[in-house]
């Protein structure tokens, strides 16, 4: 395919991708700071085709947030409560299958779940937790509980997190989220997430996960305070992994949300920033099977759009999504099936349902 732009410098860049040369933070700077956006879609868009073809992969699944009491104190966060705070919650047993039993479909392949660091219930809470999922949804895959929320379980138990990992892969764990990433700099963590796990605890626990045998996800949520290198510093630290691993199944990054729905246009990411980002973690993350763009961040407009910027997955159905509307997605909550396969078709690709583990369910 020939090369749109003139740039001599993502001309030099294009020519490292084609050749398989591994592109550098430097050039990735270049990336967010050229003007023809057009010319690093097409180039992600090629690398993409190369790794899956036309395939656009998607899955049907459920979030499930067990309890929104948490000691940490994000300054992103609107979805945390303190304990005894109005809306606070913790799920038992009989509340988690209800909230199941009402929302599920025998299509449902995937349970996400993501809570609050809840110093009020003990680690068998969240062991519990996936124990009653598997025995009364034997077929579901549990992905649970981020690397963040792995260093609290280590930290509240008084476990290490290899412990907690393999208490948990006994419990019926399967993969973890990405999430509790955020920006993988201390300078980020030690203005937006102090109290959560460091960015070495972060990579620590997914690699102690890989070395367990799970396949995880990785995230990066982006628009806030971080710089444009602070967001390729982190694709780097993943990539690391990833080279010493191969235990990443796909990069998913997260446009932040305001904390308020009524947020003017100046307090959201732009679409710009998000389709860009979306072709340079592509181009950058070059052991990645995946990058999927999010609509519930992002909108299932533009997630459309970026199947031709380097996304080869669009996430799933998830019912309810709770963490990102407690804040200001102004996305639905759940999607449907055939949904999500218009979008995809609609971008001139191939639906094809997955599982957890991106084997091929059905192609439409």
């Amino acid at each position: 395919m020939a090369t749109l732009t003139q740039d001599t410098d993502l001309q030099a860049i294009r020519e490292k991708v084609l050749n398989g040369e591994r592109l550098t933070i430097e050039d990735g700077l270049t990336l967010y700071h050229s003007a023809d956006l057009l010319s690093v879609a097409q180039l992600a868009n090629e690398v993409n085709e190369q790794k899956n073809g036309n395939n656009v992969y998607f899955i049907e699944n459920m979030y499930i947030n067990p309890t929104n009491v948490c000691e940490a104190n994000c300054a992103f966060c609107g979805f945390k409560r303190k304990p005894g705070e109005e809306g606070a919650y913790t799920m038992h047993e009989e509340e988690l299958l209800q909230y199941v039993s009402d929302r599920w479909n025998d299509n449902i392949r995937e349970f996400h779940i993501v809570g609050g660091h809840n110093t009020d219930v003990p680690f068998d809470y969240y062991l519990n937790t996936i124990r009653t999922l598997k025995k009364n949804y034997p077929n579901a895959t549990v992905k649970a509980y981020t690397a963040a929320e792995i260093e609290f379980f280590a930290r509240h138990a008084g476990l290490s997190m290899r412990e907690v990992l393999e208490q948990l892969i006994d419990a019926g764990l399967d993969t973890l989220p990405g999430g509790g990433a955020e920006i993988l700099t201390e300078r980020y963590r030690a203005k937006m997430s102090p109290e959560k796990a460091s960015t070495d605890e972060w990579l620590e626990a997914h690699e102690i996960a890989h070395d367990l045998g799970l396949k995880t996800h990785a995230t990066m949520l982006y628009g806030s305070i971080d710089t444009y290198e602070e967001r390729l510093i982190h694709m780097d630290r993943v990539r690391q992994l990833q080279d010493r691993t191969n235990g990443f199944m796909v990069f998913i990054p997260l446009a932040m949300q305001p904390r308020k729905k009524k947020a003017g246009l100046e307090r959201r990411t732009s679409s710009f920033d998000d389709m860009r980002t979306i072709a340079i973690s592509r181009l950058m993350l070059d052991n990645f099977p995946h990058v999927k763009a999010y609509w519930i961040n992002i909108g299932p407009q533009l997630t459309q759009m970026a199947l031709t910027f380097g996304s080869s997955d669009i996430h799933g159905t998830l019912i309810e999504e709770r963490i990102s509307h407690s804040v200001g997605a102004l996305t639905s909550q759940g999607i449907t099936r055939k949904e999500l396969i218009h979008l995809i078709k609609g971008a001139n690709k191939t639906p094809v349902e997955r599982d957890t583990f991106y084997n091929v369910v059905k192609t439409y």
